[in-house]
């Protein structure tokens, strides 16, 4: 007989079920799936060497736990996957406040369901689904909405005194007994209301007005933090953070291949955009690079962090960039370019904190010189130094490219341009497809392409070329001839202009 077939305590009974704390829940099903070689964290990549095998151990002790970390670190994601190491189903008296556990009543209305039915109390059984609660912490959190508080309309309909516990309605926390409870963002948690958490965590009591109620709650508490709301925002109170068992230390990607791996699974293209356009290694690796160029730079705020969510956002912009200029063409399939990169700059404005000096620049400005980052440290990946080949110019594979830049002529690379004018344009320029052929030889067709354009891209991040900003898409030309026919003050207007 399936056991949850079973409708009454009676027929619970005869089973021979038996109860368990979550948090025994939790240790055994951890256990079962680690000895079948099984993951129950699927999905959190770059965390298998650290993070993941931290709550692994806290599970096993049976602690409750904090993840710790900057924004975009997948916090909240592992505290709701952690509902796969509950069981199935569990049983709890039907028509029940806290989820009661037949063997283990708390509430008076189980007590008293269970005093006249006995064996024939019916029971209704849960699916781990249902016992996951989160809460995200807010300034107007207050101890009814966690703890509970008298329900005069329940004592009215009820014709009870106040006295009566009967009268209580429960808050969140009661109503999470045997499940997950996650708190999120603990530190903007007022802390009068943290306070009120000590003996839930520590002796299982909790306090609503004049009431002496002791509930032996079984939760499994989750709480995550931001570093930067220890100081910034607010504060965990100590006693309280002294009751968190285990602190779980998170972080960001530490590889651009991991990265990469979080973007592709978390974007949300549609299926147009997956099978109609074209993506490339090239220019994922540049967009996944911006975020790591953002975590280091002079311009963004460290504590605040850059999250995983540019990358996303960023990727997502990127294919809709390319996807837009495919539509104004009429044509049935496109790939993506360097150039599309300048499209995601309302994901990068958006998602970083700038320091003083940053604001000083100004978001914009500062999105374009991430990316410009970006290229000049992927560059040298694909294709030799150009540092190093201005020294030697007798063997300078660039040569020839630079040499008819300098002749004066110049290149426009506009957003919306066809496959057949981007085609033209890149193929005038003699020695680029050489270029390309001579360092990656098995690249054809429009991947070629895209890597004759990066190395124009390359070429102006190490000065050999200039290129500007243009309305609608971006110039190529001879660095020395602009440095020569410009005032001082007209390159710094011209350079300004490329960041607008």
């Amino acid at each position: 007989m399936d056991i949850t077939q079973a409708i009454t305590f009676g027929e619970l009974k005869k089973l021979n079920y038996t109860t368990r704390s979550i948090k025994d829940e939790l240790r055994n099903n951890l256990i079962k799936t680690l000895r079948n070689g099984n993951q129950p964290f699927t999905g959190i990549m770059g965390y298998e060497e650290t993070v993941i095998p931290d709550i692994q151990t806290s599970i096993l002790s049976r602690h409750n736990l904090i993840l710790l970390g900057l924004r975009g670190q997948a916090k909240t994601k592992i505290a709701r996957l952690l509902i796969n190491l509950l069981d199935e189903y569990i049983p709890a008296i039907e028509g029940s406040e806290l989820n009661d556990d037949p063997f283990h009543p708390l509430s008076r209305v189980a007590k008293d369901l269970l005093a006249e039915y006995g064996n024939n109390t019916k029971i209704t059984w849960i699916h781990r689904s249902e016992r996951y609660t989160e809460k995200l912490a807010t300034p107007d959190v207050t101890v009814a909405d966690l703890i509970g508080d008298v329900d005069p309309i329940k004592a009215a309909a009820l014709k009870l005194p106040y006295s009566d516990e009967r009268v209580i309605h429960f808050g969140l926390i009661p109503r999470s007994h045997r499940s997950i409870f996650v708190i999120n963002e603990l530190p903007d948690l007022q802390a009068r209301i943290q306070v009120a958490l000590f003996n839930i965590l520590q002796e299982n009591d909790i306090q609503i007005r004049g009431f002496k109620i002791r509930l032996p709650l079984d939760i499994q508490f989750v709480f995550t933090a931001n570093p930067e709301d220890y100081t910034n925002r607010g504060s965990i109170v100590t006693p309280l953070k002294d009751r968190i068992d285990s602190q779980i230390l998170t972080h960001y990607p530490k590889a651009i291949s991991i990265s990469k791996q979080i973007t592709k699974q978390e974007s949300n293209l549609t299926e147009e955009q997956k099978n109609l356009i074209t993506k490339n290694d090239l220019v994922e690796n540049l967009v996944e690079q911006i975020a790591f160029e953002a975590r280091q730079s002079e311009y963004v705020d460290p504590k605040s962090g850059v999250s995983a969510r540019l990358s996303i956002s960023a990727y997502e912009n990127l294919v809709s960039t390319a996807e837009r200029r495919m539509i104004l063409n009429n044509e049935r399939e496109t790939n993506l370019r360097i150039s599309d990169i300048y499209g995601i700059i309302p994901a990068i404005t958006g998602k970083i904190e700038l320091v003083y000096e940053g604001e000083q620049e100004g978001p914009t400005k500062v999105a374009h010189i991430l990316i410009s980052k970006s290229i000049r440290t992927t560059f040298c990946d694909f294709f030799p130094s150009p540092e190093k080949s201005k020294k030697n110019q007798t063997a300078n594979p660039y040569q020839s490219i630079i040499s008819w830049f300098s002749k004066g002529n110049t290149i426009d690379i506009l957003t919306d341009l066809s496959f057949d004018e981007y085609q033209k344009v890149l193929n005038k320029i003699p020695g680029l497809r050489e270029l390309v052929i001579k360092y990656h030889p098995k690249v054809t067709g429009k991947d070629q392409l895209l890597f004759m354009e990066f190395a124009l891209h390359g070429l102006a991040e190490f000065s050999l070329l200039s290129k500007f900003k243009l309305e609608s898409g971006i110039q190529f030309k001879d660095m020395l001839s602009s440095m020569f026919t410009m005032s001082a003050e007209e390159e710094e207007d011209e350079s300004d202009d490329f960041y607008k």
